[in-house]
């Protein structure tokens, strides 16, 4: 398959870009192509003035199974039994993840079936998620001898230590309600209505300034890992530059004039 086969991009006149995985005889695993179309999807996706918000969904049964395992098992017949290749594409899956983190677009991921392992973390790494009612979570390495270590860097920064280490030490299946219990996912609805209720979502935060979205999204993740005076202080900071931009000054002068502001985003 090429990259357009595995991953399918579509944007919209609100400028929501939609990116599907298609990989469906694979359950849309983390193959090294599909890891390598993601990273290149989403470092485009942040560039793009047209782009406003991304919606990543999935095509067939599974949201996402996780790493393509038979993709990692062949990469142990390499001379150090695969330490290398391990460590490369644990490297391509990092940086994916990240990079849905770093991209200045806010993301929402819109989940069907299963999300397992890295796919339990694909979801984690998004901003907002909704998912069906059928969708279900899992970080099941623990069933065949590999810990969810990576998965478990964005499931802890999710849900509470004690059901995120539940979920990495029984490797059991998360419902889609309990998902949302826990805070994986935001809402969950029935299948039939969960890519209209992802698209209201998207075209609400669509239609912000993308300039204070990328300040506020940029912000969130920078403060979280900072001590609380040192989080108030950079917040501060970050507060007095978007009071001074454009945006900002369009946007509270139409709130006083009781108007709709024109945002330049800038």
């Amino acid at each position: 398959m090429t990259t357009s086969d595995i991953l399918l991009t579509n944007l919209d006149e609100n400028g929501i870009l939609r990116l599907t995985l298609n990989d469906v005889a694979r359950r849309n695993a983390l193959s090294q192509a599909m890891l390598a179309a993601l990273g290149a999807a989403f470092a485009d996706a942040g560039a793009d003035p047209l782009v406003r918000i991304v919606v990543l969904a999935a095509n067939g049964p599974a949201f996402c199974a996780g790493h393509d395992l038979k993709e990692m098992t062949a990469g142990r017949r390499h001379a150090d039994g695969g330490k290398v290749y391990f460590a490369h594409v644990m490297a391509m899956c990092a940086g994916v993840m990240q990079g849905i983190v770093n991209c200045p677009k806010p993301v929402i991921a819109e989940v069907t079936g299963v999300a397992t392992a890295a796919g339990c973390q694909l979801v984690a790494s998004c901003d907002l998620a909704i998912a069906a009612d059928t969708a279900q979570f899992s970080t099941p390495g623990v069933h065949i001898g590999l810990f969810c270590s990576t998965p478990m860097v964005a499931l802890s920064r999710n849900v509470a230590d004690k059901h995120a280490m539940e979920m990495l030490l029984t490797g059991d299946m998360t419902s889609a309600v309990r998902a949302a219990e826990i805070g994986l996912v935001n809402r969950v609805v029935v299948p039939e209505a969960l890519q209209e209720a992802t698209m209201e979502m998207a075209r609400k935060i669509a239609s912000k300034s993308s300039m204070t979205l990328a300040t506020g999204k940029r912000a969130y993740y920078a403060q979280r890992e900072m001590t609380l005076p040192d989080a108030y202080d950079y917040a501060s900071g970050v507060m007095v530059d978007n009071m001074l931009a454009q945006d900002a000054k369009e946007g509270i002068g139409a709130f006083i004039e009781k108007r709709p502001p024109q945002w330049q985003d800038a």
